[in-house]
């Protein structure tokens, strides 16, 4: 943050003394203040996959160039930017005005296509610094912020008033962190997962509201959940983006794998949380096809039931010797 925090706040440089940094960090003494370093290096141990039932519309993890957000006042949220041992950037936002009375500082993602999804989660990594390890701050300190979003079809209409943005939910830590902790070299890493829905046109923007905490948002990620494509009961189940209810369970149609038949199509309900539930009816193989694997493949019959035959000691039976 560069001098932007109160003295105490943790954003000193480590002495001499100070252990090595965490493995696959790249971040040094000369190069990053402790608590920055620290903030770096548990957004590098946060990269992990996605299951598989959640597709990811934005992870600020991941992307290698510009996030093109936007802060104001410009003297508010503050991009901390480092790289992994790969060279690959690390996006961390910091702001730590904890000194000063009225603070209402904004940071602005780009636009966010919601891919047809109609509910939405939001994941925030973040840390955040414990008032009470803040002499002289107590009065003007805050321990939360907020998020909020705003629905645009536009992705160049990010020229919006803050009153126009609904709140998603004040943010709090479970854990926040001191002065002890960073000589320790500790950094409480909170997780918080926001959901919102229903939406109705192509995308949004998220915005974050500082009032006065010291915190650092190390990574966002925003991702809708499916239903992965399945087979069951010698059906093809597509990929099912799931409702905008909580609770809502959608009725998806299978269609017959090849060879395959039924009387009634097969069907299933793909739950709010990505998951295939409440199979009805099933297809069956037709007639000189068995089920393998999920498929319907050709029988075989040893060659005494058909006759000798110099090509092995089975042949495939197809429909046309079947009907014989």
């Amino acid at each position: 943050m560069r001098g932007s925090g109160p003295r105490g706040a943790g954003l000193r440089r480590p002495t001499a003394r100070t252990p090595a940094s965490p493995a696959g960090c790249c971040c040094a003494p000369r190069r990053a203040p402790l608590w920055t370093c620290l903030v770096l290096c548990a957004a590098l141990r946060t990269l992990l996959a996605s299951p598989s039932s959640e597709v990811n519309l934005l992870d600020s993890r991941t992307v290698m160039g510009d996030l093109g957000w936007i802060a104001f006042p410009k003297n508010g949220w503050e991009e901390i930017g480092e790289v992994d041992e790969n060279y690959a950037p690390i996006h961390t936002y910091q702001v730590c005005k904890v000194m000063e009375q009225n603070q209402n500082n904004w940071l602005l993602t780009s636009w966010i296509s919601n891919e047809g999804a109609s509910r939405i989660f939001i994941e925030l990594k973040f840390t955040l610094r414990d008032c009470n390890s803040l002499p002289g701050g107590l009065g003007t300190c805050k321990e939360t912020f907020n998020m909020y979003y705003f629905e645009s079809d536009d992705a160049n209409g990010r020229n919006i008033k803050e009153n126009q943005y609904i709140k998603i939910d004040t943010i709090a830590a479970d854990e926040s962190f001191t002065e002890l902790d960073l000589g320790d070299r500790v950094m409480k890493l909170n997780t918080e997962v926001r959901d919102v829905g229903p939406l109705s046109k192509k995308g949004f923007y998220l915005a974050f509201q500082d009032v006065g905490a010291c915190i650092a948002l190390v990574s966002v990620r925003v991702y809708y959940k499916k239903c992965p494509s399945i087979v069951r009961h010698l059906a093809v189940f597509p990929d099912t983006i799931t409702g905008a209810d909580s609770s809502q369970l959608l009725e998806v149609s299978g269609a017959c794998v090849n060879h395959s038949v039924t009387d009634e199509p097969p069907k299933m309900h793909c739950s709010a949380e990505g998951e295939w539930l409440v199979p009805i009816g099933k297809c069956m193989c037709q007639a000189g096809y068995e089920e393998k694997n999920g498929t319907c493949q050709g029988k075989t019959l040893p060659v005494h039931l058909l006759g000798t035959s110099s090509l092995g000691s089975c042949i495939c039976m197809s429909p046309m010797i079947m009907s014989k």
